[in-house]
Parts: C-alpha cells; structure tokens; sequence
C-alpha cells in the first residue's frame, strides 16, 4: 500500500496548480517506466481549471501526449455536447488544445439508451488499452483524479445506491433516485487498482464531508468516498477551506502548504 497523505493548499486555484504538478510528476514517471501514461479523469469545476492549466502552451509542450491515454471515471446520461457532459468540459478546456493520437481518448457514452452496455463496452475498451483481458482483476491506471461531493459521493458512487455494493464490474450504470437520473461510473474494484488516486476538494461546502470521509469510523453507504483505498498512493489535494474539516484524529499524514 502506497503512501496516504492530505496536501492543504491555500485556495481552489492552488489546488489546481498542485493537481498539475502531480500529473506532470506521474506522466514522466509512468511513460519512463511502462511506454504509457493511463489517466481517469473527473469532472466538476476543480479539474476544469488543472485541465486548463494543461492546456497552456508552455506546459504543453513539456508533456509527452503522445503517450498519455485519458479515459473517464464517471458521466451522466447525456449527450457528449450537452453542458452537463463530463466529456464536453474536458474537451472545451484541454482536448481541443492537445493532440493525442487516434484512439488513446476514450470517453464514456452517457447518451446511449442502454447504459448497461455502455459500462459493459467501456470495460472492453479499457481492458484494450492495457493489453488484459476484461474478465480479470482490473488493471492499474497510473492517476486517477477524483472529486468529493457535498453527499461525500466520488466519480458516481452515490449515498445508498447499487453500485457500492459491485465487486465484479470495472464499470457499471448506476441509478441514483435522490437525483433522478442513471449515471455512468467506476467501481471501487478499478478504482482501488490503481497506482496513485487524488482528490481534488475545495470549498467551505466541502468540510464536513470531508470529516466524515477522513473518521476513524464511517461506512461507505452514506460516505462513498470512504470506499477509496487504493493499492498505490492516495492523496487529498485540498484548500484551507475545505481542511477545516479534518478530524483531529485522523490517521493520514498532513502536508500544510497553506501558510
């Protein structure tokens, strides 16, 4: 098990830059050592602006794009132009600038009637990528990028839903009655595969989440993010904000760049 550490940053805006530094640490690392940098995005307003960031000219140009393959962790049930698409913002804020080759950007298709068959093929076409067969354990993504919601949901794992519960499926629909909706996700058997998982959390909003998530004792049916515990590292990118939720006896260790 990888190291567990929570980075306070001053505000969302440092949260970005540092989220920036750890892709640009990870993509060297993984393509010197395995040819390949594989990326699970997020959606939500934190990553737009690291996405942003990547897409600068002098960060770009640093990046070994040719190489990096950017996959999705979760996505609603709409179309990949509508504003709510986790796709959309991620193209608006980075795709249109870069140039990965053909075929290494994969997005999930929320728009499909059958969501079901859209997990099952987004499971084929990951399994594709790595070189595994898609009926084994899952494999390891290099970073994956996680959000927090104010429920303490992450990718589209939400409070009392059906997907907490797979530990089979890399990808599965799930249906989320408090929203009203079906929504596209990763399960926490791919999630917890993976070689480093970060969280990008700011915000007042996001305190008291973020106490129930870091507890000593909780359960993941009313605090999914409770359910990440990867087998490489994990790391709380979050803002001063948002650390003022941090139980005094929790276990992971604090890095306080807030000053």
């Amino acid at each position: 098990m990888g190291d567990r550490v929570i980075s306070i940053m001053a505000d969302a805006e440092s949260v970005a830059r540092e989220a920036l530094s750890l892709w640009c640490r990870h993509a060297t690392e993984s393509v010197a050592a395995r040819g390949a940098f594989r990326v699970l995005l997020s959606g939500g307003s934190t990553p737009r602006r690291l996405f942003q960031l990547l897409a600068e000219d002098s960060t770009m140009e640093q990046l070994p794009w040719e190489s990096t393959h950017l996959f999705w962790g979760d996505e609603r049930a709409v179309p990949s132009d509508h504003q709510d698409s986790n796709y959309r913002m991620t193209r608006e804020a980075l795709l249109n600038n870069i140039s990965p080759p053909p075929g290494q950007v994969q997005r999930l298709e929320g728009e499909r009637a059958n969501l079901d068959a859209a997990a099952h093929d987004y499971q084929s076409a990951v399994a594709h990528s790595f070189g595994v067969a898609e009926d084994m354990p899952p494999p390891a993504f290099d970073l994956v990028f996680l959000g927090m919601g104010t429920d303490a949901h992450t990718a589209s794992l939400f409070p009392n839903t059906q997907a907490l519960n797979e530990t089979d499926k890399w990808f599965v629909a799930n249906e989320v009655p408090q929203l009203g909706t079906r929504r596209l996700t990763a399960t926490y058997r791919l999630l917890n595969a993976a070689r480093a998982v970060v969280f990008l959390v700011a915000g007042s909003d996001k305190a008291a989440p973020l106490s129930r998530v870091l507890a000593p004792t909780g359960d993941i049916v009313t605090a999914p993010s409770r359910g990440i515990s990867p087998f490489g590292s994990l790391t709380w990118v979050i803002d001063r904000a948002a650390a003022a939720g941090i139980p005094t006896d929790c276990s992971l260790r604090i890095s306080n760049h807030a000053g």
